[in-house]
């Protein structure tokens, strides 16, 4: 098995950890401070190095890289290791453009991708509700056909880049068939309108809104797939966007392996660095354990989007990958903080950053356990 990366996979990395280091770690206290990314952040996402990290996953006919999804994880892992908050706004954002690429109409990718893939529009995917959370059967948002348009009417909770001028995906009951459909919707038409972010616990920078939806008229040309493809497209989403959750966790581990590793070789004790301690090279090799098993699952998930044999084999591999990387970045951002000892306590210390961020993945995109029970399923269903 061959798991050499080609030069343009290197490449991505490569710049993607220049750009990380070079100016998105000088403005990570601003953006903790203000829970904003920095335009100037955003631009050189868009623009890093020509390679287009907003349209990654885009084909270049519609003014994405094509670059596919294992560039696409090797640099939100190095995006995530200095800050979770820009991998945020590009997961949501490629989970969104990922549904109208592969759903949508030669038309409706015409009109929505090439701003969105240069990043001058930044996507949303919208399912998730105040009252019922992601259980597609309790869905209340509705829409009503009137001629060749339809009229929606609901909210939804917790959307990420939902305050950002884009295409927004969102899901609502067509009320002649009953069944959950998806529509493509201008972010702030009438009839939209948002509430202030929530402040969340980590990932800061990456906000998630509520909005809803008062009258809003869709076209009948914004219907994304058919009428009753709600959940197919939910199902994509559910999956795909797994692989930027996995990714943040991954950067995340990532860093709570460097940051210990720093630590123990800086920190003193009576004059020698504490790296000399058994206790704390134990716990660096665990740390390091953990990231080796997280990156090659999140590897091989990358590797499997671009080109997967099955929906079903695809949704059991991203469901694998979540149930343990998410918990394996939990588990090192909490060593790595025994490793800091008193100090990683203080809140501008960037290992609390990193032990808040890791606590955000194994409840974003499925719970760890609904993925356990997902994975069993396939599993007992074919013994």
């Amino acid at each position: 098995m061959d798991f050499t990366f080609s030069t343009e996979e290197l490449l991505i990395q490569q710049m993607a950890r220049e750009f990380a280091e070079q100016y998105l770690r000088p403005a990570t206290r601003r953006i903790e401070k203000e829970n904003r990314v920095p335009d100037e952040i955003l631009a050189g996402l868009a623009g890093l190095a020509g390679l287009d990290l907003f349209g990654m996953n885009i084909p270049e006919q519609y003014g994405g890289a094509g670059a596919g999804y294992l560039s696409y994880v090797l640099a939100m892992e190095q995006i995530a290791r200095v800050h979770c908050g820009p991998g945020l706004i590009l997961s949501a954002h490629n989970l969104g453009l990922g549904a109208i690429a592969n759903f949508g109409t030669d038309e409706q990718k015409a009109r929505f991708l090439p701003k969105a893939a240069s990043g001058e529009h930044i996507a949303s995917f919208a399912f998730t509700e105040p009252g019922t959370g992601s259980d597609p059967k309790q869905l209340t948002t509705t829409a009503v056909r009137r001629g060749d348009e339809f009229i929606l009417n609901g909210a939804k909770r917790f959307i990420s880049n939902a305050g950002y001028q884009g295409p927004l995906t969102v899901f609502a009951i067509e009320a002649e068939s009953g069944v959950p459909t998806a529509f493509i919707i201008d972010k702030f038409c009438p009839g939209y309108s948002i509430s202030q972010p929530w402040e969340k616990l980590g990932w800061h920078g990456g906000d998630v809104v509520d909005f809803n939806l008062k009258d809003v008229v869709v076209p009948l040309d914004n219907v994304l797939g058919k009428i009753g493809d709600g959940y197919p497209i939910l199902q994509f989403g559910i999956a795909y966007g797994k692989i930027g959750m996995n990714s943040l966790a991954l950067g995340s581990t990532l860093a709570a392996l460097e940051l210990a590793v720093r630590y123990a070789n800086e920190r003193t004790h009576r004059e020698q660095p504490i790296a000399k301690f058994q206790a704390i090279q134990l716990k660096v090799a665990e740390i390091a354990g953990l990231y080796e098993s997280s990156r090659w699952l999140c590897y091989r998930l990358g590797f499997l989007a671009n080109d997967p044999k099955s929906y079903r084999d695809f949704a059991r591999e991203a469901a694998l990958a979540k149930a343990v990387v998410a918990r394996n970045a939990q588990e090192a951002a909490r060593i790595s903080l025994d490793v800091h000892g008193s100090y990683g306590l203080m809140q501008d210390a960037e290992i609390a950053r990193v032990y808040r961020d890791a606590a955000m993945g194994p409840q974003i995109e499925g719970v760890l356990h609904m993925q356990q029970i997902i994975l069993a399923g396939d599993i007992l269903r074919k013994r």
